[in-house]
């Protein structure tokens, strides 16, 4: 039963073209639009085209991570999730289908990133390719989760808005649209947000090391964190029910 459910929350999402749009297309959009008339500028050395791959797939996969708390929102509100407490499914498979279903769509979307960027001349060595694909998973993890609390604490008229100007927040400060910390005490906050790490997963293609220690804490912290609060939400959320 596990295995169907999950096989139809994955064709479910994928028909769903607003869902398509932000996470494909419109990354894939933007990406090409601005390679095309800056593929031979560098920032700060690097190509542009490498450059702007690594944060066009920065931001389709945390859309892709964090819009789990949408078809959740939607589900409350049509009393299917009610209907699933009753089955034999456990709650925790039902979650993890989603946070999966996420996260397939979130490589997906860096898949057709890093086919983009090929075509305009990225070039890595495939340890590169996989550290940085690895490090962006992992980074994606928190924000999974905050997709699942916020589909438990808001409706769905106001989910649009939320998710896309927490992720357009989580992307600005942690420099998915330049660095805006510079040195000192303001950077030194940001890197204190996961989303600083989630973005730094590319440096590795940049010359620059894999995440320190501290960027694993900061990822595990905010995970655990945002778990509790996900946990307290649906709680609440279920016994209102």
């Amino acid at each position: 039963m596990g295995g169907l459910y999950l096989r139809a929350e994955l064709q479910r999402t994928l028909r769903n073209r607003r869902f398509v749009i932000f996470s494909f297309i419109f990354p894939l959009t933007l990406y090409i639009a601005f390679t095309s008339a800056d593929r031979h500028y560098r920032v700060g050395g690097v190509p542009f085209p490498l450059y702007y791959m690594i944060a066009m797939a920065s931001f389709g996969a945390l859309i892709a991570a964090i819009s789990i708390g949408p078809r959740i929102s939607a589900e409350r509100q049509m009393g299917w999730t009610r209907q699933m407490r009753i089955t034999p499914l456990p709650v925790w498979y039902y979650f993890a289908a989603k946070i999966i279903t996420g996260y397939v769509v979130a490589c997906t979307t860096l898949v057709v990133l890093y086919l983009a960027g090929l075509t305009y001349g990225v070039r890595l060595s495939a340890v590169d390719w996989l550290t940085m694909t690895g490090l962006f998973l992992v980074g994606l993890f928190p924000f999974a989760i905050i997709g699942v609390m916020l589909g438990h604490l808001l409706k769905p008229d106001s989910m649009g808005p939320v998710t896309g100007g927490v992720a357009t927040l989580f992307l600005l400060v942690g420099g998915g649209f330049g660095n805006i910390g510079g040195t000192g005490i303001v950077h030194r906050l940001f890197e204190l947000i996961p989303s600083y790490w989630l973005i730094r997963a590319g440096a590795v293609t940049l010359g620059g090391s894999p995440w320190t220690l501290e960027g694993w804490a900061v990822v595990l912290i905010w995970s655990a964190a945002f778990a509790i609060l996900a946990r307290i939400v649906y709680l609440r959320d279920t016994a209102r029910a």
